[in-house]
């Protein structure tokens, strides 16, 4: 192989194992890696809420600018914290295999106690926010910030219920607690549990690398996912949810866009061949905003600037 490639991540432990993983699948192709830590904004600022300090590539613009400017030839992402838009000469350069896609609830006590009226449940995210109150209306809602391992911190240093996390993510470094439920009613973010390697266009080399990594499943369905959330207009902390699936021939989905407080929820549900499914997640946000999601949207941006 011609020359190492150097590939850029977050510091966090979770994003290190993401890039570990990558690092590992490239040299087991035969290439020669080196990783470069860095640090984003999103990981410094953690006392203000993620929607108030702009969520859109508030995880990825150290990666992007450090890329153009020559430092590092790959980034590797947690998909759902990538805006659908990428910077003017930098592409998708592959997307990892799915894991898990589901949201857990880690809880102290019992869970009795978790769900009882007036708990107290921790998440930095609108999503997880907008549809746990649409489901436990009695419930106050706190912010939580920082890494996996800062906010499990959190969450046994404060008088809170419970938190809520991404399952692929605390699995990835073994940091599940048995005390947890699997929220398999919740509707994920979209892309949620893929990763994404992004690269400079102009780069055929690292291109023909990372190709060999990339899953077209996984692809194509959080592709979907992320359409309907750009058609939407929704930044990656905006209360948009949506997952598709292949099952066969077909490919299921279902998006989801709630009101912050729970109290109303635009939902839809469609399915398509494979053949037939590339407008899939734009011909849902369509319908789902002439059927009063447009309006929704505007009273969502409002709150999200306040």
């Amino acid at each position: 192989m011609t020359k190492a490639i150097r590939i850029g991540t977050r510091n966090s432990e979770l994003a290190l194992w993401q890039a570990h993983l990558v690092q590992k699948s490239l040299e087991d192709l035969g290439y020669t890696t080196e990783i470069i830590e860095l640090s984003s904004v999103g990981d410094e600022i953690l006392d203000i809420p993620l929607h108030q300090i702009g969520s859109m590539g508030v995880f990825t613009k150290t990666l992007d600018v450090a890329m153009l400017r020559g430092q590092i030839d790959i980034a590797v992402h947690s998909l759902k914290d990538v805006p659908t838009q990428l910077p003017e000469t930098i592409v998708q350069a592959a997307v990892l295999e799915r894991a898990d896609v589901n949201d857990v609830i880690v809880y102290k006590g019992t869970e009795e106690g978790l769900l009882a009226e007036g708990a107290t449940i921790a998440t930095g995210s609108l999503r997880r926010t907008a549809q746990w109150l649409h489901k436990y209306p009695t419930h106050t809602l706190t912010d939580l910030r920082g890494n996996v391992n800062t906010r499990l911190k959190k969450l046994e240093d404060n008088n809170w219920n419970g938190a809520i996390f991404a399952k692929a993510g605390l699995e990835r470094i073994n940091l599940l607690p048995k005390e947890h439920i699997v929220l398999d009613w919740m509707i994920p973010a979209p892309a949620q549990g893929a990763i994404m390697i992004t690269a400079l266009e102009s780069d055929a080399f690292v291109l023909d690398a990372c190709k060999k990594l990339h899953h077209e499943e996984t692809a194509l369905c959080v592709g979907i996912e992320r359409d309907f959330m750009r058609t939407l207009e929704g930044g990656c902390t905006a209360p948009i949810g949506g997952y598709a699936e292949i099952d066969g021939e077909n490919i299921s989905f279902k998006g989801l866009l709630s009101a912050i407080d729970g109290k109303e929820q635009k939902g839809i549900f469609r399915a398509a061949s494979i053949k037939e499914a590339k407008q899939l997640g734009v011909d849902c946000a369509k319908e789902i905003l002439s059927d009063g999601g447009a309006e929704l949207m505007k009273q969502i941006k409002k709150v999200i600037k306040k």
